[in-house]
């Protein structure tokens, strides 16, 4: 049954500057080499496609309402990003997510003694951080010497401008050495107390990277039991076994337990899209367009815009024409769990995060016959 795509609000991000990092954790994956940079003049040719883009026999253009950013992957990572941010609002047809995401550049932060300030001025009130452990293990989990420390000067300029940082802690194997000596940091720097005097809470929580991008090749630090009975002891001590979030069960356990779903991973687009249930389209230099539903890979690439168009592009989402898509859209469950689950697996999942391995893997296994049918056609 087709994945029909919503009518409603549309998103489209133009991945205009890339992004300094390579993170261990990226679900989109490692970005290609770049074709050249996209333009405003790139931007506004698109944002029109799609304006005028009309199913046939219809009157009326698909989306009323669009959004866009000039941003895939980090936000603002280019010096013209004031000016980038006044084209997003002349093209969106809604306010601005910018607040509501509570992301910014960590990089930027690091490096322009202005970029905080700028953010608050536009509604930001609370920037997620992420921390794999102490400075080594964090330097290596973004791929970049000097992360770390840029994470802790962010954190400061935040502060001083009035955003409270929110610290997200990945769990694998690797955070446990390091676990004491992030607990103390916050309390050295004083987060809570300096959170709550610019109006609200210190939010810090801990949880385990989805399994799809770039953390596919982190499964092996995944943790067990084990690992999570050390860490809720850790946690406990230190009077903060609070900011551990769930973290599921055994794979073996939850495979039995999902030999009997025979409906697919996902029935609608909105069961993998956030923000509201809103589709987002992806667009890359050179015009190859992605969706976030998954990862920037040919297994999700949709099509592109220069040679296909906006009705190939959306003809082969809604009727999941790639391996990835197929593989969450068609495939049911429980044929991934006998295909895929290890029933004495010890690593720890919640449910969804387990179906979307299995989906990877099917897809993985798929690409080549896909590909070749669609050659065919």
């Amino acid at each position: 049954m087709p994945a029909i795509v919503p009518d409603e609000d549309i998103g489209l991000a133009f991945d205009m500057h890339g992004c300094p990092n390579r993170c261990r954790h990226c679900y989109i994956g490692i970005p290609a080499a770049a074709t050249g940079r996209m333009t405003e003049d790139d931007v506004r040719w698109t944002v029109a496609q799609f304006r005028a883009f009309r199913r046939p026999g219809e009157d009326a253009p698909l989306w009323p309402r669009i959004r866009v950013s000039t941003s895939v992957r980090e936000p603002d990572y280019g010096d013209n990003y004031r000016r980038l941010y006044e084209l997003e609002n002349e093209l969106s047809d809604l306010p601005s997510l910018r607040p509501r995401w509570e992301l910014l550049s960590v990089w930027r932060l690091a490096r322009d003694p202005e970029y905080a300030a700028w953010a608050h001025s536009i509604g930001v009130r609370v920037c997620q951080m992420t921390f794999f452990g102490l400075e080594k293990v964090t330097d290596w989990a973004y791929r970049r010497r000097g992360a770390f420390r840029d994470l802790l000067l962010a954190t400061e300029r935040l502060l001083a401008a009035g955003i409270r940082p929110r610290w997200q802690w990945f769990f694998t194997k690797r955070i446990l050495p390091d676990l004491p000596g992030l607990i103390a940091l916050t309390r050295e720097l004083r987060l809570r107390e300096r959170c709550e005097a610019l109006g609200g809470p210190f939010t810090l929580f801990m949880h385990c990277p989805s399994p799809d991008g770039e953390a596919w090749h982190l499964e092996h630090l995944r943790p067990t039991a084990v690992d999570a009975h050390r860490v809720s002891a850790c946690l406990r001590e230190h009077g903060e076994e609070q900011i551990l979030r769930p973290l599921g069960e055994p794979e073996g356990r939850i495979a039995h337990l999902l030999y009997g779903e025979h409906k697919p991973t996902s029935t609608a687009i909105g069961d993998r899209v956030l923000e509201g249930n809103h589709l987002w389209l992806d667009i890359l230099p050179g015009f190859d367009v992605y969706s976030n539903l998954g990862e920037l890979t040919p297994a999700w690439r949709l099509g592109n815009l220069k040679t296909d168009g906006v009705a190939a592009v959306i003809d082969t989402l809604e009727n999941n024409s790639t391996p990835a898509l197929r593989a969450y859209f068609r495939v049911p469950v429980s044929e991934l769990a006998r295909r895929y689950g290890r029933p004495r697996g010890r690593r720890l999942y919640v449910p969804d995060d387990l179906k979307s391995r299995w989906a990877i893997m099917w897809a993985q296994d798929n690409s080549h016959v896909a590909c070749a049918a669609l050659k065919g056609n």
